[in-house]
C-alpha cells in the first residue's frame, strides 16, 4: 500500500481489543448479539403467530446448555500447532471449548437451528488470533505447509454459511479471527481516506472516524458486530447505500494476505492499468486470501439526520415513486419501502396501541388502509437536508404518497438493528424465520417480486406450514432496485433443515428463472454456491478458479464457499 501522506494521521499501534480478543466472544454462542437486548413479543404479535401460522402455543424451545453441545475433539497435529504458535504467540492459539463453539458457525437460519440444538455440523480445530498483516502471512504459510484449511473470521455474522469451518480434503481446519486487527491505521483527512484493520467493527470504525468529524455511512443490519474485512469480502450494502454507496464503491485500496504472498493495491482515484484488481478481491469471501487492511472513502459526518415516513396505497405505486426519485437524482440517503404484509407486521409489533389505532383511523380515512410504509432518511448539512426533503416530497406527493411525519421514521431508526434479536425470540417459539435478497431492473421488479413470493408460499404450503411472506425495497439504482424478502412459518419439529431447504431452493430457483441475482448483498458463501454458475456462466467460474489456483495453490482458503460449494444444509 502506498506510503502514508504527510497530512495523514500516523499509523496507530493501539490494537484495541487485542488483550481480550481471544478471551470472550463478541456474540452469545447460540444466537445473535449479547444478553439484555432482547424484547418480548407484544400480545398482538403473539396472536398473529397463532392465527396465521399456527405457531406460538408450543413450549419454548430454548438453547441447550453449553456443556451439552456435541463437539469433536480438536485434531490439530502437534507440528501445525507449534508452527501457528510461533507465528502469533502461544497465547493467541486457542482450542478451548467455548472459543471453538463461538467459531463453529455464522448466524444463518441453519446455523442457529444447529447451535440451539447443540449439534453444530463442524467446529475449527483451533482458533488463531494474528495481530499484524505479517502474522497473517505467517499463519497462511504454516497452514499451507501442514495441510490445514483456513476460515477467515470477522464478526461471525454471515447468513450464507460463509464461515462454516469446512476442512474439505485437508487434515484440519482453523478459524483465523481478525479481532486484533481493529485499529485505525492511517487517516488522510485531505483526501478523505481512512485505512482500517480488517477486524474493526462498525461501532469501532464510526467512533474512530467520529473523533475526526467523519463517517463512512455504512450501516448494515449487523452493524453492531460485523467487521470491515467482512464487509469487503462479501460486497456488503448498508441501509444507507442509496446515499453513501455500497462497500464496493467505498473501497479505495486493499491489503490482502494470500498463501502465495501479499497483494497491496495502489491508492489512486482512478486507473486504466488493466482490469480493476480491487474488484477481484472485493467479494472474494476468503477463498483467495485474507483481507488485512482496507482503505475506505469517508466523508464529513452529517450535522443533521432526518428520517420520515410516507404511506402508499400499494407496493407498485411506492416502488414507482422510488424509481422516479432515483432516476431524477432526488433519492434520499435511506430509502425503504415495505410491502403490505411487512407494513402490517411492523404495525403489529409496535408497542404504542393508542398510536396504532389513531394511525389506522388516519390512514383509512385517506384511502391508505392496508397500504405500504416508506421510510426516507436524509443526512447532511441542515440547509441541504431541507432542500432535498422539499424536492423529494414534491415527487412523493405527485406519485400518490401521504406524509406521516418524523415519528415513524425515528422509530425505525431506533430499531434498525433489532431484527436479528427478534429472530432469536421467534425461534424459541417454534417459528422459522429467514431472509433472502435479490435485485433486478425496474421493469422486472414487480414480476420477480410476485414469482419469489409465490415460490415460497407454494414450497412451504405443500409441507403444511403456510408462511407469511414479506418484502421491502431498500437499495436504489438508476436501472433497478433490491428486493429483500422475510418469511415466517411454523417450524416442522424434527425436520427444520429439510423445511428450510425446500423454501431456499424454491426461492433461489425462482430468482434466477425470473431474472434476478442470487444475492444482492449477503454474498455467495455455501448456501448460494450451487446457483453461481447459472448466474455468471462456466467460463467466469473457470477464471475465478484459475485465480484461486495461483493465489492458493494448496486450496486451503475457506473450502466449500463461493467456488465449488458444498451441498446445502438439509439436502
Amino acid at each position: 500500500m502506498s506510503a502514508t501522506p504527510r497530512d495523514a494521521a500516523p499509523a496507530s499501534r493501539d490494537r484495541g481489543r487485542s488483550a481480550d480478543a481471544a478471551a470472550a466472544p463478541r456474540m452469545r454462542w447460540w444466537g445473535w448479539g449479547v444478553d439484555g437486548h432482547d424484547a418480548p413479543l407484544p400480545p398482538a404479535a403473539e396472536a398473529l403467530l397463532r392465527s396465521e401460522l399456527g405457531a406460538g402455543d408450543a413450549p419454548r424451545a430454548d438453547p441447550v446448555a453449553l456443556e451439552e453441545v456435541v463437539l469433536p475433539a480438536p485434531d490439530l497435529a502437534g507440528g501445525a500447532r507449534a508452527a501457528l504458535a510461533a507465528a502469533v504467540g502461544p497465547e493467541h492459539v486457542r482450542e478451548d471449548r467455548l472459543t471453538r463453539i463461538t467459531h463453529a458457525a455464522g448466524r444463518s437460519y441453519p446455523d442457529l437451528v444447529a447451535l440451539r440444538a447443540g449439534t453444530p455440523p463442524a467446529a475449527p480445530d483451533a482458533v488463531v488470533y494474528p495481530g499484524t498483516s505479517d502474522e497473517v502471512l505467517a499463519v497462511l504459510a504454516s497452514c499451507a505447509e501442514h495441510d490445514v484449511a483456513v476460515v477467515p473470521f470477522g464478526g461471525g455474522t454471515s447468513v450464507t454459511g460463509g464461515v462454516e469451518p469446512l476442512r474439505g480434503a485437508h487434515s484440519a481446519v482453523v478459524a483465523v479471527d481478525l479481532a486484533r486487527l481493529d485499529s485505525l491505521v492511517a487517516l488522510d483527512h485531505r483526501s478523505q481516506l481512512a485505512t482500517f484493520g480488517a477486524g474493526a467493527t462498525g461501532p469501532g470504525l464510526e467512533a474512530a472516524l467520529g473523533a475526526h468529524g467523519l463517517t463512512l455511512g455504512h450501516f448494515p443490519q449487523s452493524f453492531e458486530f460485523c467487521t470491515v474485512g467482512g464487509w469487503v469480502a462479501t460486497r456488503s450494502a448498508g441501509q444507507a447505500s442509496t446515499g453513501y454507496g455500497r462497500i464496493d464503491e467505498l473501497v479505495a485500496g486493499l491489503k490482502v494476505a494470500t498463501p502465495a504472498g501479499e497483494i497491496a493495491t495502489r491508492l489512486v482515484p482512478a486507473t486504466a492499468a488493466g482490469p480493476d484488481l480491487r474488484q477481484l478481491l472485493v467479494g472474494s469471501e476468503g477463498a483467495l486470501g485474507i483481507i488485512t487492511e482496507a482503505t475506505l472513502r469517508v466523508r464529513p459526518r452529517p450535522a443533521e439526520r432526518r428520517y420520515e415516513a410516507w404511506s402508499f396505497r400499494g407496493f407498485p405505486e411506492g416502488a414507482d415513486a422510488l424509481r422516479t426519485l432515483e432516476q431524477g437524482g432526488q433519492a434520499p440517503d435511506v430509502a425503504r419501502l415495505s410491502d403490505e404484509a411487512e407494513t402490517r407486521l411492523m404495525l403489529t409489533m409496535a408497542s404504542d396501541g393508542a398510536a396504532k389505532r389513531l394511525g389506522a383511523v388516519y390512514l383509512g380515512a385517506r384511502g391508505h388502509g392496508g397500504g405500504c410504509l416508506m421510510i426516507c432518511g436524509f443526512e447532511g448539512e441542515p440547509a441541504r437536508v431541507r432542500s432535498r426533503r422539499h424536492a423529494a416530497a414534491t415527487v412523493l406527493r405527485a406519485t400518490g404518497g401521504l406524509p406521516l411525519g418524523t415519528r415513524p421514521g425515528a422509530a425505525w431508526e431506533r430499531g434498525r438493528f433489532h431484527g436479528p434479536y427478534l429472530r432469536d425470540e421467534l425461534l424459541a417459539r417454534g417459528v422459522m424465520v429467514d431472509t433472502l435478497e435479490t435485485s433486478t431492473t425496474w421493469s422486472n421488479l414487480g414480476t420477480l417480486y410476485g414469482a419469489v413470493g409465490d415460490a415460497l408460499r407454494s414450497a412451504l404450503g405443500a409441507r403444511g406450514t403456510p408462511p407469511l411472506v414479506m418484502c421491502h425495497v431498500s437499495h436504489l439504482y438508476a436501472t433497478g432496485a433490491s428486493l429483500y424478502f422475510t418469511f415466517l412459518a411454523r417450524q416442522e419439529r424434527g425436520a427444520e433443515l429439510a423445511q428450510w431447504h425446500a423454501a431456499k431452493v424454491a426461492a433461489s430457483d425462482a430468482i434466477l428463472a425470473g431474472g434476478g441475482t442470487i444475492t444482492h448483498h449477503h454474498a455467495v458463501g455455501r448456501d448460494h454456491a450451487r446457483w453461481l454458475e447459472s448466474e455468471v456462466g462456466p467460463l467466469w467460474l473457470d477464471l475465478l478458479r484459475a485465480a484461486k489456483a495461483r493465489l492458493d495453490p494448496q486450496g486451503i482458503m475457506n473450502p466449500g464457499k463461493l467456488i465449488d460449494g458444498a451441498a446445502l444444509p438439509g439436502a
